[in-house]
């Protein structure tokens, strides 16, 4: 891994979360695959040797207990949701170059290998815990057969993690007043013997890897305050039937591990490796190498797990970006690169990690079908492009992103009809009927510079892990012709100047070139069709950046329309659909009264988790005593998290007369680089507080459990009083 700018001399591989394979894809679900997909062919277009790997997530407990619901095997069930995963990427233009399971042999042979390299190393002991346990069934309780209270925020857990409170990764035995979701019952704690990663081993290592990853800001910020107190040791193992097994001595490793399989956040990261290998399988290593990437240059470690700095940062490694969604940053910047280093593999370069997709300001709820699917949106008749610019550059890669029909019509109408496929259709539709084609003439100096800024505007966005960047790249830039055709009027020029109006529509022609090239990654689609109408050969993505400047083709045809208009009526009838099957799901939940301890086990491991809206509250106040309440508009200035608290930062915040220190439990919900200079309301007026010895003098008002900090639609200068 080099750190330095792509393109780099090493291969590169891009890859995404595991899609569980356990229920039916959304446009939430879509985001981090569209992205995935986007970034691995931008750093093509750089010149990048990449490949793009993924997998189905065919282990753990939620796939054991709905193929039980369905009366078929945990093998069998996981399979078809694998296959319909296979079946719907393509269709969104998500081209993995492997895609494959975590089932299947090659990533349990692999998985296997590095489970037995941590022994051989010293990195695993044997300890005893106490594991949930149905005394009904008569059974061990792994994971999402357990649910109770989370012991770090209170609020309801599933099995390893705190999904609707914290989102921390809770390890067996930590989950309070266990409950069966087998039989409802109370659950009992009982001891076993089970198998440990001890991530002591690598604390010094990850204090160093955390400072050299690259990508996303959070991905960087969230997993500090693990890796710098005390790291809590990884439970490998679990008792149930469905995974792979665990490989202990060539065989076992103490009494009972002959029965364990591992947990399955072992093997799901594993499968990175194992489909990278895959793909070399298929077309060779003189084609792409998966050891130049995931082996070859890796410094090695001693026993005690640790490399220095330097050492890695002179390491010849491969490129490995890694595009999830924030609730897994844990995983993926703590437990997988000690297991990475405990294995002799090479660390990632970069975590992207985006934030949430919520529907017209409510999170997705697979229960109540409030979800735009992945079926019903091809459906309903629109191209797949449309979506990918919208989930890509709706907002900066780590924000919530928020979906609705409305907004989404304003996207299409404004950024891809109004103003690329508007400059896209009007310039080369000028050409071809007055030159039938390109005119004979050179670009000039003006376009030219344009064109090169925005090629580096793109390589820069590339570099930034930025794709509303890279995506609105190609847009600018056709912004930038609407006006240079519509400053020039070339129409007015082809009797008075011809050979001006030449020169005119030569550059448009090659500034719509530039916009194919630039918006591939983004619109691979679209950008191959305005490649066509061009009268280019081959193909948009086998163009480097470099094709942006190269003379276009001498002749083409008249074009047709890339997009088509969202019309007002439209929206209204998806609304219309959209709340129909809303109500009936809803209707059809209260009428069969769902069982709260076996509700939502379906649900993504990386999906929102359904919002219940609290009733109003029928006691009354006063307008005297809302009176009595000093709300105030306020700029954050600072914004650093306390140190030994999970869930709290503190704030200097500008609230006009004065700055004030109020402390709030947004530390794992934001990006706290990012928040200075956010405008928020506060509670001026609330009496002082001490939390872990910090005074906080204040309160900033956000809303739910993601704590969606509340702002002003305006401009509201700090101080401004809410009334």
């Amino acid at each position: 891994m080099s750190h330095d700018d792509f393109p780099t001399e090493k291969p590169a591989v891009v890859t995404c979360g595991l899609p569980y394979a356990n229920g039916d894809l959304h446009i939430g679900h879509l985001r981090t695959y569209v992205s995935g997909d986007a970034y691995a062919r931008s750093l093509e277009k750089l010149g990048q040797e990449t490949a793009f790997v993924s997998g189905s997530d065919m282990h753990g407990t939620p796939v054991a207990v709905n193929a039980a619901k369905e009366g078929v095997s945990p093998e069998e069930f996981a399979l078809r949701h694998h296959e319909t995963y296979e079946e719907t990427f393509p269709r969104f233009n998500v081209e993995f170059d492997n895609y494959g399971h975590t089932h299947d042999e090659t990533n349990t042979e692999l998985t296997q290998e590095f489970v037995r390299s941590w022994i051989d190393e010293g990195h695993v002991f044997e300890k005893e815990i106490q594991v949930a346990w149905d005394p009904e069934a008569d059974q061990p309780l792994p994971d999402r057969y357990v649910e109770g209270t989370c012991p770090y925020c209170g609020a309801k857990a599933r099995g390893d993690e705190c999904d609707e409170g914290c989102q921390r990764h809770l390890e067996p035995g930590e989950i309070e007043d266990p409950r069966s979701t087998l039989t409802g019952n109370p659950a009992e704690y009982r001891a076993r013997e089970h198998e440990f990663l001890r991530l002591a081993d690598f604390q010094e290592y990850l204090q160093g890897f955390i400072d050299r990853l690259e990508g996303t800001s959070n991905a960087r910020n969230q997993p500090k305050e693990w890796i710098e107190g005390e790291l809590q040791d990884l439970c490998i193992t679990r008792d149930m039937d469905w995974g792979i097994d665990y490989p202990g001595d060539d065989g076992e490793s103490g009494e009972g591990a002959e029965d364990l399989v591992l947990y399955v956040w072992v093997d799901a990261p594993i499968e990175y490796v194992a489909s990278t290998k895959q793909y070399t399988e298929r077309v060779g290593a003189d084609e792409y190498d998966w050891e130049a990437v995931w082996k070859d240059g890796a410094p090695d470690a001693g026993a005690d797990g640790e490399t220095d700095d330097e050492t890695w940062e002179d390491s010849d490694t491969g490129e490995i970006v890694h595009v999830i969604g924030r609730d897994i940053i844990q995983h993926h910047t703590v437990f997988w690169p000690s297991m990475l280093r405990g294995a002799g593999y090479n660390e990632p370069r970069a975590v992207m990690a985006s934030g949430f997709v919520n529907l017209d300001g409510q999170a997705f709820s697979t229960s109540r079908n409030r979800a735009v699917w992945a079926d019903d949106y091809l459906d309903e008749g629109f191209h797949p492009d449309l979506v990918r610019y919208y989930l890509t550059t709706t907002g900066g890669f780590q924000q919530d992103v928020d979906f609705s029909w409305e907004k989404f019509q304003e996207r299409v109408n404004g950024e891809l009809v109004g103003t690329l496929g508007n400059f896209a259709y009007r310039s080369l539709l000028f050409a071809a009927r007055n030159y039938d084609g390109t005119p004979d003439a050179t670009t000039s100096e003006e376009v030219a510079d344009r064109i090169e800024a925005t090629v580096e505007e793109f390589e820069a966005a590339v570099n930034d892990y930025s794709l509303k960047q890279a995506g609105e790249a190609a847009v600018s830039l056709a912004g930038f012709g609407n006006e240079y055709i519509q400053r020039n009027e070339p129409w007015n020029l082809t009797d008075d100047d011809p050979e001006r109006a030449e020169q005119v529509i030569y550059d448009c022609v090659q500034l719509a070139k530039a916009v194919a090239v630039l918006s591939a990654p983004i619109l691979p689609d679209k950008a191959q069709h305005l490649w066509e109408q061009l009268g280019e050969e081959e193909s948009v993505h086998d163009a480097d950046l470099d094709a942006c400047l190269e003379a276009p083709a001498d002749e083409f045809g008249e074009p047709d329309e890339l997009f088509e208009k969202i019309e007002d009526e439209r929206v209204e009838e998806l609304n219309e659909k959209l709340n129909e099957r809303i109500a009936a799901a809803t209707e059809d939940e209260d009428t069969d009264e769902t069982d709260e301890d076996t509700a939502d086990t379906d649900e993504d491991e990386t999906m929102s988790d359904d919002i219940d809206i609290e009733p109003i509250d029928e006691d009354r106040i006063g307008f005297e005593e809302f009176q009595d309440l000093d709300v105030r508009v306020g700029e954050i200035e600072v914004a650093e998290g306390i140190e030994g608290a999970d869930d709290l930062a503190r704030l200097e915040v500008d609230i006009g007369v004065e700055t004030r220190q109020i402390v709030a439990g947004i530390k794992q919900l934001h990006d706290l680089d990012e928040l200075p200079g956010t405008k928020v309301v506060v509670v001026a007026n609330l009496e002082q507080a001490e939390l872990f010895g910090v005074e906080s003098n204040g309160m900033v008002l956000a809303a739910g459990e993601d704590a969606d900090l509340l702002t002003t639609h305006g401009d509201s200068v700090p101080g401004t009083k809410v009334k």
